[in-house]
């Protein structure tokens, strides 16, 4: 992951895409114009999804097996979901390293958090 994170801040740099640290008021626009774009992203994500929903119910209805017309659907996807979670993780580099953050030890250290909380969900989702 520091590869990743490296290789980011090397490549918004090149491009001129960082975060603006020139001044307050250009960093904040600079971070919340970042933060819609990943707001953005993270919307085309729920779009793929929709349209693996819509082809899995389009599947079933035309007779195949739900389980299959699912795999079919993630299938047909997965191209374009990978395209839009590589955005994702675009923009949220951005903000670790504007902040400075090491992404490893930050994912790390909040799995510890997690897993050590005391208001854990009980509940498993149904299958």
């Amino acid at each position: 992951m520091k590869e990743i994170q490296t290789f980011a801040k090397q490549y918004q740099k090149e491009m001129g895409w960082e975060i603006s640290e020139e001044n307050y008021a250009e960093s904040r626009d600079s971070l919340l114009n970042n933060y819609m774009l990943l707001t953005t992203e993270v919307a085309e994500v729920a779009e793929e999804l929709r349209m693996a929903f819509n082809l899995t119910t389009k599947n079933v209805q035309n007779g195949m097996e739900e389980e299959q017309a699912f795999e079919l659907a993630k299938n047909q996807i997965k191209e374009n979901v990978g395209k839009e979670l590589a955005d994702c993780l675009a923009y949220m580099l951005k903000f670790y390293n504007f902040f400075g953050i090491d992404v490893e030890e930050s994912f790390y250290a909040k799995m510890e958090e997690v897993k050590n909380r005391k208001n854990k969900d009980l509940v498993k989702p149904s299958k």
